[in-house]
C-alpha cells in the first residue's frame, strides 16, 4: 500500500507530461546528451578565461580568446552560456568633466579632425588626463597613447593636475619611442596650452594638435581608454591610499592593458602583440620594444581599422564601424 502511494505522484506527473511511467523512470537514469556535456565543458573553460581577465571580458573577447586557443565555437553559443551562468563583462558609467581651458590661451590647430587612424607607430599620439578617487583624495593620471597600436607609451601619476604631470607623461613617451615628426593630439586643457608644454614639444620635434575644450569627441580615442580604465578597474576596486592606487594603476597599464588585454579595434590582439606583428614597419628605440624581432612563423596581420566617431560629417573621417 505504501509503495503504491509513493508511486502515485510519479504516475500523475508522467500522465500530465504525456509519457509513460516507465519512460519517466528511464529519463531519470539517462545520461546527459552529448551537446549538454559539451556545453558543460565549454562553460568551465569560459569561467577560467573570465576569471583570468579579472572578470572584465564579455562574450566578444571570450569568443576571440577561445579562437586564439583553437576552440572554434559560435559567438552566440558563448553569449548564451555566459548569460545562463551569470557571467558578464565590465560596463562603463558616466564620468565628470575635468578639462579646464585657460582664458586667452593660444591653442594649436586641430590636425586630426576626429579621424584617429595611423598607418605606423609613432605617427599619431593622443594625450589626456583623468582622476582616480582614493581615500586620501584624488590621484591624477596623465597618459600618452599611440593610435597605431593603442599602446600606452607614456604615463605619470600625481596628487595634482598641473602641467608638470603632463610633461612627465610626455617625457616617458619621448624616452621610449622615436618621436621625430610625431603628431600629439590633446584637448584644449590649460596644461596642454601652457608655455612649458609648447616649449617641450618644439624641443622634441613634436607637432601639437588640439581639439576643442571639454569635447570628448575631439579626443575620443583617449576618452575610450579612460572608459576602459574606469570599467575594468576604477569601478571595481576602492583604493584607500595614493600608493595603493599607484601600484594597481601601474599593474593595469604595464601588465594588463599593454601586454595581455585583447583590443577589438586591432583584431583582438594586445598592443604589444600587434606591434610585434608589424615589427618591420616600426621605428622604435631598443627601450621601446625589446621583443620587436620576434615574429611568428605564419604572417597573421590583423588590420587596424580607422577609429572615428559617429559624427563622420563633422570629422571628415571614414564611415564609422
Amino acid at each position: 500500500m505504501k509503495a503504491n502511494r509513493a508511486r502515485w505522484p510519479i504516475a500523475m506527473m508522467a500522465r500530465l507530461l504525456g509519457v509513460s511511467t516507465s519512460g519517466y523512470y528511464t529519463w531519470l537514469v539517462r545520461e546527459p546528451a552529448m551537446h549538454t556535456r559539451s556545453d558543460a565543458q565549454l562553460l568551465a573553460h569560459i569561467r577560467t578565461l573570465h576569471a583570468s581577465s579579472r572578470g572584465t571580458y564579455g562574450a566578444p573577447r571570450i569568443h576571440a580568446q577561445l579562437a586564439r586557443e583553437g576552440v572554434h565555437v559560435g559567438r552566440k553559443r558563448v553569449a548564451r552560456l555566459m548569460r545562463m551562468a551569470g557571467l558578464c563583462g565590465a560596463s562603463r558609467r558616466r564620468w565628470p568633466r575635468t578639462t579646464r581651458p585657460r582664458a586667452g590661451a593660444r591653442r594649436a590647430p586641430d590636425l586630426v579632425r576626429r579621424h584617429f587612424s595611423a598607418d605606423a607607430a609613432n605617427v599619431l599620439w593622443v594625450a589626456d588626463a583623468t582622476y582616480v578617487p582614493t581615500g586620501e583624495g584624488f590621484l591624477y593620471l596623465g597618459v600618452v597613447l599611440d593610435v597605431f597600436s593603442r599602446r600606452i607609451v607614456g604615463w605619470a601619476m600625481s596628487n595634482h593636475l598641473y602641467t608638470e604631470l603632463m610633461l612627465r607623461a610626455l617625457d616617458m613617451a619621448l624616452q621610449q619611442r622615436r618621436h621625430e615628426g610625431v603628431m600629439l593630439h590633446s584637448d584644449h586643457g590649460c596644461q596642454y596650452t601652457s608655455i612649458a608644454f609648447g616649449r617641450r614639444c618644439r624641443e622634441a620635434g613634436v607637432q601639437p594638435s588640439m581639439g576643442t575644450a571639454g569635447d570628448a569627441y575631439d579626443n575620443a580615442m583617449c576618452e575610450s581608454f579612460f572608459g576602459t580604465l574606469e570599467a575594468e578597474l576604477l569601478c571595481r576596486e576602492h583604493f584607500a591610499t595614493h600608493e595603493q592606487a599607484r601600484r594597481r594603476l601601474f599593474s593595469f597599464l604595464e601588465s594588463w592593458y599593454n601586454i595581455r588585454r585583447l583590443h577589438s579595434s586591432i583584431g583582438y590582439c594586445s598592443p604589444l602583440e600587434f606591434e610585434n606583428l608589424h615589427a618591420q614597419d616600426l621605428s622604435l628605440s631598443p627601450r621601446g620594444l625589446s621583443t620587436a624581432g620576434q615574429r611568428r612563423g605564419r604572417d597573421r596581420r590583423p588590420a587596424a581599422r580607422p577609429w572615428t566617431t559617429r559624427d563622420s560629417t563633422l570629422s571628415g573621417g571614414a564611415t564609422p564601424h
